[in-house]
């Protein structure tokens, strides 16, 4: 039996949670199965035995608006997915990236297709700021992908309520497989050269948010909080990849406004490469999470897997991973009443979310004890060689 997997992301080229799941996803599944993938990019040749084939793009003549550029050009690079022949026995798609390429291949090529949700565009509205009328186009072809799939593969139980609630899918398609952590590359470690490299004090305690600039992930909403958190630790901001220019703005502007009031903030304007990630992590004691929208939250699982206690929004498959008072504290975030862009009472959010951060850095032990437990949590809950065994038996399934 073989796989061929559709995506955006797919290394060296990762900069979100989808990517980091499919590199560790189809690194387990090959080692039970035959596997190929077809990405955005420039990779040609092998990956720790699987094929990689890129698609490139060149939009030089294009003439239509910048926000709609990366809309055609999924469509464009799904179109040269599918012109090189497909021997696959199941598709599988990631992200609406890749939903048009599924699409061609069940229709074309008559091949079954695994959809895996990493999140959902009607619960994403900020993206119309980013792709305007390309916006409708992903809601459109998201629900086209989601309804005709053979299989849908939620990230967790409530993102599986999300799909029952939006869609019309037959809900014995619907199957809760989690995100996954690697224990053995995700462990704490002792690199404090590494916050020196970027103006970090190793020997002062720090908070630290790893994430995009983008509303979904809530990131001014912890700016918003920095003035309300106790002085004595440092908060480290690896905060990049901003959706849009005007929101890359709005984080300075915060940014800046709060370094006036309080010191010790570091900005790490870019997406770290792993290893420098998880010497972050390693020696953050707190770790936060202030998402808005989360269906699965794979960042809090790396956290915990580096022993570092976690303080994140009460939404979305957070809930699932993060165990309040025993790995971290959640804060609660009212999504019946969110607006596109911001918590109901984002005033009321950022000071929650001060106290979380104030109560634990206040209590080292505290963080010590929950940072071992969350440790524990990642590697018996949360293994990918489980997650990649439950894929397998999914595809099979659909092959008989």
């Amino acid at each position: 039996m073989k796989s061929l997997f559709l995506t955006n992301e797919f290394p060296p080229h990762i900069y979100g949670g989808a990517g980091v799941h499919v590199e560790y996803l189809t690194r387990e599944l090959a080692k039970l199965m035959e596997i190929e993938v077809r990405c955005f990019g420039d990779q040609e040749g092998e990956q720790g035995g699987i094929p990689v084939h890129g698609a490139g793009l060149d939009n030089s003549a294009w003439t239509s608006p910048t926000n709609l550029k990366s809309v055609f050009g999924a469509v464009q690079r799904n179109l040269d997915f599918n012109t090189r022949h497909i021997d696959a026995d199941v598709v599988h798609l990631h992200t609406w990236y890749a939903h048009f390429g599924g699409i061609l291949a069940k229709l074309n090529y008559g091949i079954p297709i695994v959809l895996t949700v990493h999140s959902l565009e009607p619960l994403r509205p900020w993206k119309r700021e980013q792709l305007g009328g390309g916006y409708d186009f992903t809601c459109w072809l998201e629900k086209t992908a989601i309804e005709m799939a053979d299989a849908v593969i939620a990230v967790s139980e409530e993102t599986k309520v999300d799909i029952s609630r939006l869609f019309h899918v037959d809900p014995h398609k619907i199957h809760v497989i989690h995100n996954g952590i690697d224990p053995d590359e995700y462990h704490r470690i002792e690199a404090p050269d590494v916050l020196r490299q970027h103006g970090i004090n190793p020997d002062i305690p720090f908070v630290l948010f790893v994430g995009r600039i983008t509303r979904q992930k809530g990131i001014i909403h912890l700016v918003r909080a920095i003035e309300q958190m106790d002085p004595g630790f440092q908060i480290v901001l690896c905060a990049g990849a901003p959706d849009t220019p005007e929101i890359l703005v709005e984080m300075e502007t915060a940014v800046a406004a709060t370094q006036a009031k309080r010191g010790g903030i570091v900005w790490i304007q870019s997406m770290l490469p792993a290893q420098e990630k998880i010497a972050m992590y390693s020696h953050a004691s707190v770790f936060c999470c202030p998402s808005i929208y989360e269906p699965f939250g794979i960042i809090n699982l790396e956290a915990m897997a580096c022993e570092t206690a976690v303080v994140a929004s009460a939404v979305g498959g957070i809930k699932e991973v993060v165990v309040p008072n025993e790995t971290g504290i959640l804060v609660p975030l009212d999504q019946q009443t969110l607006s596109p862009s911001e918590a109901t009472d984002p005033a009321r959010f950022a000071k929650d979310l001060a106290e979380g951060i104030n109560r634990l850095m206040a209590d080292p032990e505290k963080c010590r004890l929950m940072g071992l437990a969350g440790r524990k949590r990642a590697v018996e809950r949360f293994s990918w060689t489980s997650i990649a065994e439950r894929t397998k038996a999914l595809y099979e399934t659909l092959v008989k």
